[in-house]
């Protein structure tokens, strides 16, 4: 059923604006191929847990003399490429004509650690996944444009409410001795080193009823960890699904309800859903990677809230959805004005800016500084606390090694111009000279502030920290007219890594070494915001900037394909080899096998590998679907048993919810095989009947 929250004045909704709301599955090929995020080789992809989805609002308006139009969408993957948008765009355009463009269509990566790669198209980026993946890159693809085509056949005239709440146990700061290096001064205005507040906007139908809602809360979607083999949403993921579910009844299957929840990602860059903290894996002593450091081959990595990271992704999302839910009860602000965007590409490197004083909160007019070539610091090879790296990097590393300066040169040779720009920050990989065998990272971004009345959207290239956002967030604030309301969607349209304050640059953690374009990073994104957010006001449209570069033709692969799939002797694809029980109760795992083709046959959008079945009618042997593999309660796990005879076989889990109706019930599998002469067919195969009281 809908969920409609009856506001008397929602019945005048002026027909000016109009909102539509879609989703749409892009899940990437779910095994063989590694993850994004944590950047370890050996985090392959062996099924999935839950599903990604591409969730997208457009809102139109039709007040002037013009349509103006925004569309923003949040996607469940690591982050989200250029040319996964430019494709995207080129398909709309293809579909509406020039009505959507680069300068109104805002992409956001929710962050989620458990997903394939290979769709950056950066060499660095996709470095870790063995080069560009075709497979991840056209499920984007497709995925997002689908989206944003149902979100666009749905245009209703609607409202905007805005609300907020705060949420605690839900969020540490991973870097607190670099967040204590900014000013006491500017620390002093805020209770706590990383936000703790949600946001929300919510769309209403003039009959009060929910069309979409999208959340922001700063936590990284790190609560499944490197060790993590199934294709996850993570903790926002979850919550996602978990509110949808609410709204469009508990029966709905995942991705397939009319009201469209997102939980985007902001300015997460140094904050943890790990709120155990860090400690030892041996020892369990406390641990910074930097000065507290752990034992020889003892890693330092932070935990909880629960047993284990599923149990801790289910922990977080519940309270974000929680959150959420509260402040969608609440009566909220109308959001009421206008719609533009103002958008403009960026040649970092090239920029030269006055810097900001975060005291005075005033730029400083007598001097002026500049970006750098793109560069990663030693720092960045320790990784997080959420994930460490590898070898003995730690945090904080100032020096550099002779060693490693040798690797690095052989690949690229930084400049003594690049050791100055960059410094303190040790240059372990110089990927702004690195030209083998294409642009290893970015030069160009892509930064636009988008208005809608008196809510103010940046959409910003990477992740800022909590420091970096909040002074981000105070320049619009400060710029836009009173009141209103400022929100980041983080890691939107182009990826460039982290975002540091310049006082939190020279502590040289993880986010410092990782932030690109020197330790005025964030001085040339508040100059450039401030811009777009005077050209919204004045009604100009920014110039639109050097294009990124198109990497489309010079991509490379190292991913094998899937050449052949076969069934064991005297078996066929879907047979069962491992039935389940006769009879269960709440709280067990039903478990079964079958012999199975590769999962990178077919993604299965819209459909599944698994799915749950109830018994409706013995008379008719109807069968009615209850979950599938994007459920929470599923887990589909993908076995390779033989790479010579192209052998397979995926384990399918059901854990039984509670309030689960009694009844008759089996796991159903699906999936394509590849036949070795050529062709890629179909198959499916059921278990055997199962009771559930």
């Amino acid at each position: 059923m809908l969920f409609a929250w009856c506001v008397l004045a929602c019945v005048t909704a002026a027909d000016a604006l109009r909102v539509g709301a879609g989703i749409a599955d892009v899940t990437g090929p779910p095994a063989e191929i590694a993850f994004m995020g944590y950047a370890q080789l050996e985090q392959i992809g062996h099924g999935i847990h839950l599903r990604q989805f591409s969730r997208a609002f457009v809102i139109e308006d039709n007040s002037g003399d013009t349509v103006k139009r925004l569309v923003f969408v949040s996607v469940d993957a690591a982050m989200m490429g250029h040319g996964v948008r430019k494709e995207v765009i080129r398909r709309l355009q293809k579909r509406f004509g020039v009505i959507y463009n680069e300068d109104n269509v805002i992409i956001s990566g929710t962050h989620t650690h458990s997903t394939p790669g290979g769709f950056l198209m950066d060499f660095l980026f996709d470095l870790p996944i063995l080069g560009f993946v075709k497979e991840t890159y056209i499920a984007y693809v497709l995925g997002i444009y689908k989206s944003i085509v149902i979100a666009h056949s749905r245009l209703t005239s609607a409202r905007i409410k805005y609300g907020e709440a705060e949420l605690l146990d839900a969020n540490i700061n991973r870097s607190p001795k670099s967040y204590l290096n900014n000013p006491a001064e500017e620390r002093s205005k805020y209770k706590y080193d990383v936000d703790k507040t949600l946001s929300q906007v919510r769309f209403l139908a003039t009959t009060g009823e929910v069309i979409g809602v999208i959340n922001w809360f700063a936590v990284h979607p790190t609560s499944m960890n490197n060790t993590n083999r199934l294709v996850s949403s993570d903790n926002v993921g979850y919550a996602s699904l978990l509110m949808e579910k609410a709204l469009n009844g508990n029966n709905t299957l995942p991705g397939k309800g009319a009201i469209v929840c997102a939980f985007g990602s902001t300015n997460l860059g140094d904050v943890s859903p790990n709120t155990r903290g860090p400690r030892c894996e041996r020892s369990g002593r406390p641990c910074d990677q930097q000065e507290q450091l752990c034992g020889k081959k003892e890693r330092c990595f932070a935990s909880g809230p629960g047993r284990d990271m599923f149990d801790s992704t289910r922990i977080i999302a519940t309270k974000l959805f929680e959150t959420a839910m509260k402040v969608l009860r609440q009566p909220g602000e109308d959001i009421t004005g206008t719609v533009a965007v103002a958008h403009q590409y960026v040649k970092m490197p090239d920029e030269e800016v006055h810097p900001f004083d975060p005291v005075t909160e005033t730029f400083n007019i007598s001097v002026k500084v500049k970006g750098c070539l793109p560069a990663m610091g030693y720092s960045f090879a320790a990784g997080t606390t959420d994930g460490p790296g590898a070898f003995d990097f730690k945090q904080g590393t100032k020096t550099s090694n002779p060693l490693w300066n040798a690797v690095r040169d052989f690949i690229a040779e930084p400049t003594e111009d690049d050791v100055q720009c960059q410094a303190p920050k040790p240059i372990l990989l110089a990927t702004g000279r690195a030209k083998f065998p294409y642009e290893w990272q970015p030069r160009v971004v892509s930064c636009a502030v988008a208005r809608i009345g008196s809510l103010y959207l940046a959409a910003v290239p990477g992740e800022f920290t909590t420091m970096s956002g909040r002074r981000l967030r105070n320049i619009i604030s400060k710029t836009a007219p009173r009141p209103n309301r400022v929100v980041i969607a983080g890691l939107s349209n182009i990826y460039s890594d982290y975002v540091a304050t310049p006082e939190e640059y020279q502590v040289q953690r993880y986010e410092a070494a990782s932030t690109i374009y020197g330790p005025h990073t964030l001085d040339i994104y508040l100059n450039k915001y401030l811009e777009l957010t005077e050209a919204l006001l004045e009604n100009k449209t920014p110039e639109s900037g050097p294009d990124p570069p198109d990497l489309s033709g010079q991509l490379i692969t190292l991913v094998p394909p899937v050449l052949w799939d076969s069934a064991p002797w005297r078996k066929e694809f879907g047979d069962c080899v491992q039935q389940p029980q006769s009879s269960y109760s709440y709280g067990d795992v039903v478990v079964a096998a079958f012999v199975s083709g590769h999962p990178r046959n077919s993604v299965r959008h819209g459909r599944w590998y698994m799915a749950v079945e109830k018994l409706e009618s013995e008379i008719d042997d109807a069968w009615t679907v209850i979950a599938t593999d994007a459920d929470w309660e599923t887990k589909f796990t993908w076995h390779r048993d033989s790479k010579v005879l192209g052998t397979s076989h995926v384990e399918l889990e059901w854990e039984i919810p509670p309030g689960t109706p009694p009844g008759t019930y089996r796991l159903h599998h699906y999936g394509n095989y590849k036949y070795v002469l050529g062709g890629i067919y179909p198959y499916h195969g059921f278990t055997d009947s199962f009771k559930v009281s």
